[in-house]
């Protein structure tokens, strides 16, 4: 068994959240920008809406019962992407601060306002 066609059951850390406007900083689809579907802290991936499109061959099924070539949306690495600062509409890092009752928020590093 290779070591990349193991699971492991180890569950990383994801700053972004469904919703999050994130911006591709590296690869094909570099400059672009698009919403968070999902997140799989399983696998350090994140789906990216209108990023990392590919074409899949399916056989005819129950949900697809015509079969034929379908575009699918496929997880991107988190280090690939960066959470776009509404203000600057640049990417930034994500920090977290804590406020006078002890709740944790997430800011944006560059400009050190809290994300809604």
């Amino acid at each position: 068994m290779s070591v990349s066609s193991q699971k492991s059951n180890k569950t990383y850390k994801i700053r972004l959240k469904k919703g999050d406007t994130v911006q591709v900083t590296t690869g094909k689809y570099k400059g672009k920008t698009g919403k968070v579907v999902a997140t799989h802290p399983q696998e350090n991936k994140v789906t990216v809406e209108g990023i990392n499109i590919v074409k899949k061959h399916v056989k005819p099924n129950r949900t697809y019962p015509q079969g034929g070539i379908i575009e699918m949306t496929k997880p991107i690495w988190v280090s690939k992407v960066a959470i776009v600062d509404p203000t600057s509409k640049r990417p930034t890092r994500i920090g977290y601060k804590l406020d006078s009752d002890g709740n944790k928020t997430r800011i944006y590093k560059a400009s050190g306002k809290e994300i809604k």
